[in-house]
């Protein structure tokens, strides 16, 4: 693929002293969610007013101090949450909502009335800065969007009254920060400065916005470290982030400009947002968390956080979303679960707080509410290989991997049909009505075995003689024939019915329990005349019994 021009490398800062590459993360930032206006507005379907509050409360839950709610000013939903939020007193005495608003002045009014009588706001504005947005959007120069930030400012001042001085603080973000000339926004952050005030008891709020990732990591780095050398009166300043995720390094961008100087971060539970998404608060919080700091955040329970999530914005996890995706402590690998074994095994000798050192895992799925075995849950959009895993973990039944493919379309149209999870319990349902208890087609109405041993070129050879009465599609058939074991003799006998004929292309065999309820349990996969292969288990007693009821399941899946 070549740019032909097209695309070229997005503008490097000049940092020749910079100091953020030998820097340490050694404490959480502030955190702010806009889960509730920048994720809200990248769903399908927007969240309504109810739903806003039960993921409101729960954002407060985690333990976030700051939430912009939304933007009271474009919509009735929004106004009438932002009411209900502060006249239901949904809002903790330490928690700040945040609202954002356009620098006109009925909807500034607008948003004013929507806020009153909250203790504590952060009232959040914005210019496009770019030279992209300055020349398509606006078709004006620099002075010319830097007047109109400034007369933003000076226009919320005007309107705000002796108690909204005190309750509200402000933030100014200038949009599209990433690919603006970085002396420009630093240029027109000061008139903002200028035009507000700022102190130590009142800090001005700097959003510097990846609103498109178009920066590398390191140089979005640079591009903080920049601004925050250049600013003045950096000490009165809170410098936030607010990064996307076009690149796929929304995470990476926000650590570094953490080592840069930046206090605060902006971002959404699992990454949540426009087009690729925003910054993913969960996955930076818990690297925190696995180098030894608190986040100041509670993901004790991830999985109840993921769930409710899902409940509310109607998107899904990937299964490997970092800590909290349905498969990121589980190792399908035979070598990754001996390590994993043998390190928590390892683990159980040592102090409960001891160094975290297991293999495969990068920290203890107990500290976030998951285990290592059971963690995985089955829905319409669920792996065949989770299906498995359950069966085996919950059930004993270790189904080969081939096997696997056919288990997870059999219970992906149950779960279709439920429109819901299924329950490890309903999982082992089906597979038993599946597999062990189908007999749609082929029924074993009787059946004798008898083992004949014969010597042969000095050696001892058995042979298996069968007998059995089955029911083929509702007709009766006695048949009989013999082979080198229970199983191939049952075989050879079906080849008189109309069955189709087969060959058994792989077993395999296990047992299942302990002692006097120690059972086997066989999966045989046939090969029709057809091409076409089939899976079927058998379970007994008698292990051979069990692979001769496989084939049986086999035919039964036909």
């Amino acid at each position: 693929m070549d740019p032909k021009g097209k695309y070229g490398r997005t503008g490097d800062i000049e940092l020749p002293s910079r100091k953020w590459p030998s820097a340490k993360i050694t404490k959480a930032p502030v955190w702010c969610s806009v889960d509730l206006r920048d994720g809200n507005q990248a769903l399908i379907n927007p969240m309504g007013i109810q739903t806003k509050l039960d993921f409101f409360d729960l954002l407060v839950k985690i333990g976030f101090k700051e939430i912009e709610i939304g933007f009271p000013s474009a919509s009735d939903t929004e106004y009438d949450f932002t009411r209900r939020l502060i006249e239901e007193n949904h809002i903790p005495s330490d928690v700040t909502i945040q609202v954002l608003c356009q620098s006109r002045e009925h909807l500034i009014k607008k948003t004013l009335e929507a806020i009153k009588g909250a203790p504590s706001v952060i009232f959040h504005m914005y210019t496009s800065t770019s030279p992209a947005q300055r020349n398509y959007t606006f078709g004006k120069s620099k002075e010319e969007i830097k007047k109109i930030a400034v007369d933003s400012i000076k226009m919320l001042k005007s309107l705000l009254n002796d108690d909204q001085k005190k309750s509200i603080r402000l933030e100014y973000s200038p949009e599209s920060f990433s690919q603006t000339e970085i002396d420009y926004a630093v240029e027109i952050c000061e008139a903002v400065k200028e035009t507000w005030g700022t102190s130590a008891d009142n800090k001005l709020i700097f959003n510097l916005p990846t609103t498109v990732e178009c920066y590398t990591p390191n140089v979005y780095a640079d591009a903080v470290e920049y601004f925050c050398s250049h600013i003045s009166q950096r000490e009165n300043l809170i410098i936030s982030t607010h990064c996307h995720n076009d690149r796929g390094t929304g995470v990476a961008s926000c650590e570094l400009s953490l080592l840069a100087g930046a206090d605060r971060v902006e971002g959404c539970l699992f990454g949540n947002g426009e087009r690729t998404g925003n910054l993913d608060i969960v996955n930076v919080a818990l690297n925190m968390f696995a180098q030894g700091i608190d986040p100041q955040l509670d993901f004790t329970n991830i999985q109840n956080i993921a769930d409710e999530f899902c409940r509310f914005t109607g998107m899904e996890i990937f299964p490997r979303t970092p800590y909290a995706g349905e498969l990121v402590f589980t190792s399908f690998s035979g070598s990754h679960q001996d390590a994993v074994r043998k390190g928590m095994n390892a683990r159980k000798k040592k102090a409960e707080n001891a160094l975290w050192d297991v293999p495969y895992l990068l920290i203890d799925p107990h500290d976030i509410g998951r285990e290592y075995e059971g963690i995985i849950r089955i829905n319409s959009q669920s792996g065949k290989g989770g299906a498995a895993y359950i069966l085996e973990q919950e059930y004993g039944l270790i189904l080969p991997k081939a096997m696997h493919p056919a288990l997870g379309a059999i219970l992906k149209k149950a779960a279709d049909r439920a429109q819901r999870e299924l329950k490890k319990e309903e999982i082992y349902s089906i597979f038993e009505k599946q597999w062990f208890a189908k007999k749609d087609n082929l029924q074993i109405l009787d059946l004798a075995e008898t083992h004949v041993e014969s010597k042969q070129d000095e050696i001892n050879r058995e042979t298996a003689l069968c007998r059995a009465v089955i029911m083929w599609k509702g007709e009766k058939f006695s048949i009989g024939d013999k082979g080198n074991g229970p199983l191939d003799a049952f075989a050879n006998a079906l080849s008189s019915t109309p069955a189709p004929k087969f060959s058994v292309t792989a077993f395999h065999e296990h047992s299942i329990g302990a002692g006097n309820n120690t059972s086997a349990v066989a999966y045989v996969e046939l090969t029709l005349e057809d091409g076409r292969k089939v899976w079927g288990a058998g379970k007994s007693t008698n292990v051979g019994r069990a692979g001769i009821d496989a084939i049986v399941s086999a035919l039964n899946q036909v």
